[in-house]
């Protein structure tokens, strides 16, 4: 575990390959929201998805592009399917573009119509645990305490039990490395690493959603990669 302890501290070099990944996928989520529209398949959506990254700077992906709608946004580890998206339903996409040796991480819920109801209170109860995290995020606060965050504005907006995996990861050449955000991990963070937010609501046989974002800890706080918009996109 020596050489991985070492690795979750990242250098400058690092985090400028690492903003250089992201950049590229933010790019990819800027491009797929004026292609993708109901009628279109999950996988037609994860090809083009894949096709820009590779076509706009990356080296490969840093791992399979997920694109989910309607129940199967519900499976955090969704295969994109032959599953149509229609109105009414959200779509949940994680992908990454694999850059100059680093990898990017990130995660967006886009909703083919205005959101109702539990749909859209999932939704406003995520952006607020993913942006109340990132707030209390520094040097000294411990990976156990982020993911307890997330879980009691979960609970508190109604989602109790509804994520089932970690709040979060370390991001550098590989797609998972130390320090993670979870509950078996007292260790304080510490400035430098790289960690990603992603805080998750999965409702069986209904819908799923997730937000998640990639930033280095500094002694300021949390420095965000990841630029795009925490605004709700509806196509």
């Amino acid at each position: 575990g020596v050489v991985l302890r070492l690795r979750a501290v990242k250098d400058a070099g690092e985090l400028e390959r690492l903003g250089a990944a992201q950049a590229i996928t933010d790019a990819a989520f800027a491009h797929i929201i004026g292609f993708m529209a109901p009628g279109m398949t999950e996988r037609q959506v994860q090809l083009e998805l894949d096709d820009f990254m590779l076509k706009h700077g990356a080296d490969g992906l840093a791992f399979p592009s997920i694109v989910a709608t309607g129940p199967n946004g519900a499976n955090p580890h969704a295969i994109p399917s032959s599953t149509v998206l229609e109105a009414g339903q959200c779509v949940v996409m994680d992908f990454g573009a694999r850059a100059r040796g680093y990898c990017s991480d990130m995660t967006r819920t886009v909703f083919l119509g205005t959101p109702e109801g539990d749909m859209l209170r999932a939704w406003e109860t995520l952006r607020r645990a993913n942006e109340q995290v990132q707030e209390s995020i520094r040097p000294g606060v411990t990976g156990k305490e982020c993911h307890e965050l997330a879980e009691r504005i979960l609970a508190e907006g109604g989602f109790a039990g509804a994520r089932g995996h970690g709040l979060g990861h370390g991001v550098g050449i590989d797609i998972h490395e130390l320090p993670v955000l979870n509950p078996r991990n007292d260790q304080p963070l510490q400035a430098g690493n790289v960690v990603t937010v992603e805080p998750g609501i999965y409702l069986a046989d209904r819908f799923g959603m997730r937000l998640e974002d990639c930033g280095v800890v500094t002694e300021r706080g949390f420095d965000r990669f990841t630029q795009s918009t925490h605004d709700m996109v509806v196509l």
